[in-house]
C-alpha cells in the first residue's frame, strides 16, 4: 500500500531522532506489511490504523509530551524519597512504556502467518528438488488460507484481540478509567503528612491517553470482526460443499456398477443401464 510505505518512511526519519537504543518502528513496519498480502480487507485496516493512527502518534506526540515524568512530578515537600515513593505510587508503569509493549505485543502474532508461509514455500522447495520440477504441488498457493494456515491466521487474530483487550484493562485498573487529574494526594511513608503532588501536563496527557485507548478499540473492533468473518465464511464454504455432495448423490444413477467391457463397447451409460 503506498499509503502505509510513505508512513513508513516519515517513521524511520522520526525514529532517527532517538537515542540508538530508540524502537525502530520503521522496521517493524516493513516486515509486516508483508501480511498484507494474506489478510482480508479487515487486516489491511487494521494494519494501516496501528502503524499510521498508533505508531505514528507515538512517535510523534506521545513520546514528546510525557518526557521525563517523574522529574516533572512535584510535590509541594522537601522531604527525601517521598516524590518517588509518591510517584511511584501513582504511576507503577509509564504509558509510553505500556504502550510500547502493547504495539510489540499486538503485531507479534502477525509474525506467525509470515513464518507459516515461510515454511510452506520451503518445504514446496525441497518437494520440487527431490521430484523435479515438473512434479504436482504440494500447494496451489502457498499464501492461500486454507488447511493450516487458515487456522494460524485465526490463533494471531485470538492473539492480538487477547492482547489489546488485556492492555486496555490494565490501563483502565492502573490509571482509573484513564484520568490523569492535576493533582494527587499523597501520605505514602516517608512523607510526613498528605502532601500535593502535581502532575505535568495533565489535559494534553488526557488527550493522548483517549486518543491511544480508542485507537486500541478500533483494532480490537476490527479483529473481532475478522474473526467473525472468517468463522462465516468457512461455515458458509462447509454448508456449500455439503450441499453440492447431497446433490451429486442424488444426481448420480443408481443401478448395476459400469463394467470395463461396456465401456469398451462404447455403450452409453443410458443404454447400459436400460439393458440391465
Amino acid at each position: 500500500m503506498p499509503l502505509l510505505a510513505t508512513e513508513s518512511c516519515r517513521i524511520r526519519r522520526l525514529t532517527s531522532k532517538y537515542t540508538p537504543g530508540a524502537m525502530d518502528w520503521g522496521t517493524l513496519q516493513g516486515v509486516l506489511s508483508g501480511v498484507n498480502k494474506y489478510s482480508t480487507g479487515f487486516g489491511r485496516i487494521w494494519l494501516s490504523v496501528v502503524f499510521i493512527f498508533r505508531v505514528l502518534v507515538y512517535v510523534v506526540a506521545a513520546e514528546s509530551v510525557w518526557g521525563d515524568e517523574q522529574s516533572d512530578f512535584d510535590c509541594n515537600t522537601q522531604q527525601p524519597g517521598c516524590p518517588n515513593t509518591c510517584y511511584d505510587h501513582f504511576f507503577p508503569i509509564s504509558h509510553i512504556r505500556l504502550w510500547a509493549l502493547q504495539l510489540i505485543s499486538i503485531t507479534t502474532p502477525s509474525l506467525m502467518v509470515v513464518l507459516h508461509v515461510a515454511y510452506r514455500k520451503e518445504r514446496e522447495r525441497k518437494h520440487r528438488l527431490k521430484y523435479g520440477e515438473n512434479c504436482s504441488q504440494l500447494y496451489k498457493n502457498t499464501g492461500k488460507k486454507h488447511g493450516g494456515l487458515w487456522w494460524t491466521y485465526l490463533i494471531s487474530l485470538v492473539f492480538k484481540t487477547g492482547f489489546e483487550i488485556a492492555f486496555l484493562y490494565i490501563l483502565h485498573r492502573i490509571y482509573d478509567r484513564f484520568h490523569l487529574p492535576r493533582l494527587v494526594k499523597c501520605s505514602m511513608f516517608p512523607c510526613p503528612n498528605i502532601v500535593d503532588c502535581y502532575i505535568a501536563k495533565p489535559t494534553e496527557k488526557r488527550i493522548f491517553t483517549y486518543f491511544m485507548v480508542g485507537g486500541s478499540a478500533l483494532c480490537t473492533v476490527l479483529n473481532i470482526s475478522e474473526i467473525l468473518y472468517l468463522l462465516f465464511k468457512r461455515c458458509f464454504r462447509c454448508c456449500k460443499r455439503k450441499n453440492e455432495r447431497e446433490e451429486d448423490t442424488v444426481a448420480k444413477p443408481r443401478g448395476t456398477p459400469l463394467h470395463k467391457d461396456t465401456v469398451e463397447n462404447g455403450i452409453s451409460l443410458e443404454e447400459y443401464i436400460h439393458k440391465a
